[in-house]
């Protein structure tokens, strides 16, 4: 998908070191998280910024981490990462989420990051956008956001990691139910492409 002067291509092997150039640009992400937070558990896990890194780089070699990421030439400059329940298990407020589960969607997006020199501009729109699109080209499915409640307060872009409710009523989710404090359960059926 190209558009506006960005594109969006999905993380792959191929597309690594564009992603790993911006999360580099950016100390590691949420203190070196690498965008793993959400995968399972594991002894890797929480190995500091390297074994962040290579974990999440063994994740996409092994087609085990997706994301759409908005690219401007060859520089990722935002990603949305989605994955199946089992790829992105640890989300926050889990058990709450779990004890009041009425479906188990077929995917779920987990993260939107904006590089700090684009944010304000509509890439986490576009990169929202760029996942449901390919996850349609996946086959489709009911795919589950998990975006914060901001209310008229401003929230530190740190605690904003998967966009706001209104982002994705825009993009045509409807809200579910809240999770945790200012969480919510937003849906959508994504139809195949």
């Amino acid at each position: 998908m190209a558009t506006n002067g960005y594109s969006i291509q999905p993380l792959t092997e191929h597309t690594w070191d564009a992603f790993s150039a911006l999360v580099e640009r950016h100390n590691g992400i949420f203190g070196g998280c690498w965008c793993i937070n959400f995968h399972p558990d594991c002894a890797e896990r929480g190995q500091g910024y390297e074994g962040n890194r290579e974990l999440k780089k063994r994740l996409v070699e092994t087609g085990q981490a997706h994301a759409a990421m908005v690219m401007i030439d060859d520089e990722a400059i935002a990603w949305a990462e989605y994955g199946t329940p089992e790829e992105l298990p640890s989300i926050h407020h889990r058990k709450q989420y779990l004890a009041e589960a009425d479906v188990t969607p077929d995917y779920r997006v987990t993260c939107i990051f904006v590089d700090k020199r684009y944010r304000k501009l509509g890439y986490a729109k576009a990169a929202l956008a760029g996942a449901l699109e390919q996850i349609a080209a996946l086959g489709g499915g009911v795919v589950e956001g998990y975006p914060h409640e901001i209310g008229e307060t401003r929230m530190n872009n740190s605690f904003v990691y998967n966009g706001t409710r209104t982002m994705y009523e825009d993009a045509g989710f409807e809200f579910i139910r809240s999770k945790g404090l200012k969480n919510t359960v937003m849906r959508r059926t994504i139809e195949p492409s």
